[in-house]
């Protein structure tokens, strides 16, 4: 949703052979100490990740005191948008990446 009240919200729901697998909901809010991406994926307790870049059509976000992921980055292109989540797992950098495309709406 476009932003209101310093807040911007939307939802996510990842499909598989037409059953939703995954599903959360998302705020970017503009608060005293910062700007927040938070995430409530599955319904779970909120997890706050605080803007810490905003240039060149990139946006990260991060907590390093999260499990997985730590941090959340969106470039934008030009008809597309991509997200990478990552972090540390047992010592290892762990990543995934999404790539998303506008379309219309029925």
């Amino acid at each position: 949703m476009k932003p209101l009240g310093q807040m911007m919200v939307g939802t996510g729901r990842t499909t598989s052979k037409g059953k939703s697998v995954f599903f959360e909901f998302l705020q970017i809010v503009h608060a005293d100490s910062g700007i927040f991406y938070i995430a409530r994926p599955k319904g779970n307790p909120p997890t706050p990740f605080k803007l810490i870049k905003a240039a060149n059509n990139e946006i990260v976000f991060e907590n390093l005191s999260h499990d997985f992921p730590q941090r959340v980055m969106y470039t934008a292109g030009v008809d597309e948008l991509f997200a990478r989540v990552e972090g540390m797992v047992k010592g290892e950098l762990r990543f995934e990446e999404f790539r998303y495309r506008r379309i219309k709406c029925e």
